[in-house]
């Protein structure tokens, strides 16, 4: 049930939008204009914004976005995308028609949840990077974490070290992916065990700071860029 129609609706989104880039304009550099707006199936989810100004609110919080700051990078940002499959595809769907009617995105966003058990093949994150970057979009790795059994062992933490590390260096393969980012530095803050009892240890430093293997691993990766023996292809 709504209070009010599509126009005011419309109003009440583009006030908000204008008013927060605006604000910071010049300032922020990048906005995640939009997130998880599609579904586990590959079809755009059902929201209090699609029901109540229908399919175009993406499209039109784009353009306000974009008219509060010309300058600001806009992203789409999302969950279980990362590498081949259904919601992937469902992505790419979206934003390319956004794209095909020259709606101000800039970049995606790969959010990157994940276990050892179900993490995207590498490949298939860089093959995806690529076919958005044919777009005319860049990519980001947003939020990465790697979620692990508990208690954790020494084999499960070493795993959890090459995965991240095959995750940045599938970012660094692709010129257009522009930023890799973890979903917080320490064990101690994460979101995780409060919303998967029984699972934890998902980032670099543990519950009580000490850097752990994928701290080592990634820092390892990025000296070898900065030698010149690692990077973009």
């Amino acid at each position: 049930m709504y209070w009010c129609g599509s126009d005011e609706l419309k109003a009440i989104l583009r006030e908000h939008i204008q008013t927060v880039v605006a604000r910071y304009r010049g300032r922020v550099a990048s906005w995640d204009v939009a997130a998880e707006a599609v579904g586990e199936d590959g079809k755009p989810r059902e929201t209090f914004w699609s029901r109540g100004i229908g399919p175009d609110y993406l499209a039109l919080a784009f353009h306000w976005a974009h008219e509060a700051d010309p300058q600001a990078r806009l992203r789409y940002n999302d969950y279980g995308g990362e590498g081949a499959g259904t919601k992937s595809d469902g992505i790419y769907t979206l934003v390319a028609d956004l794209r095909t009617h020259r709606v101000p995105i800039d970049a995606v966003g790969l959010q990157m949840h994940v276990s050892l058990n179900d993490a995207p093949r590498p490949e298939d994150v860089r093959l995806n990077m690529k076919r958005l970057a044919a777009l005319g979009l860049q990519t980001d790795i947003t939020e990465m974490d790697v979620m692990l059994s508990l208690p954790t062992n020494r084999a499960a933490l070493r795993k959890q070290a090459v995965l991240y590390g095959d995750m940045l260096q599938a970012c660094l393969a692709v010129p257009q992916c522009r930023s890799f980012s973890t979903w917080g530095a320490t064990d101690r803050y994460s979101w995780i065990p409060e919303f998967f009892p029984g699972w934890g240890e998902a980032l670099l430093f543990d519950a009580d700071g000490r850097a752990k293997p994928v701290y080592y691993s990634i820092r390892q990766l990025l000296r070898r860029v900065g030698r010149g023996e690692a990077g973009r292809s």
